[in-house]
């Protein structure tokens, strides 16, 4: 009996190959590390753009209690919230500009809801 390999199956073995490569330390896989959620880099990012907690919270949509527990090491930002402080970290005026200059939104002029544990957006319940 005759079994001809697929083109899928051979691309699972390849990529098999590269798993058991990168176990036994034959290769290295690129990976993409998002940020570094640690207090003091939060922190350092904040006092950077010289803006007090609850400024920088509603700069950029963010729950001021969240953000306190994140600076303080209560608590560590979700995945969302580490992109969004990595963009941040990187281009803050284009965060701003998203969110409107003082972070209303520019068709409706209002503020959004913060995210973080108390905003029913965030998708955490009562007490998240």
């Amino acid at each position: 009996m005759t079994v001809e390999r697929t083109e899928l199956g051979l691309d699972i073995e390849t990529a098999l190959g590269e798993v058991l490569g990168h176990v036994r330390g034959e290769t290295a896989l690129s990976c993409r590390i998002v940020d570094d959620p640690s207090a003091g880099r939060i922190v350092a990012l904040r006092k950077r753009l010289r803006l007090s907690r609850q400024k920088f919270a509603d700069r950029f949509g963010l729950d001021m209690r969240a953000l306190q527990e994140w600076e303080q090491g209560r608590r560590v930002p979700d995945r969302a919230a580490r992109v969004l402080l990595t963009v941040i970290d990187r281009d803050p005026e284009a965060v701003a500009r998203a969110l409107g200059a003082d972070g209303a939104d520019e068709r409706t002029g209002r503020t959004p809801a913060p995210y973080g544990r108390d905003s029913p957006r965030s998708g955490a319940g009562e007490g998240g």
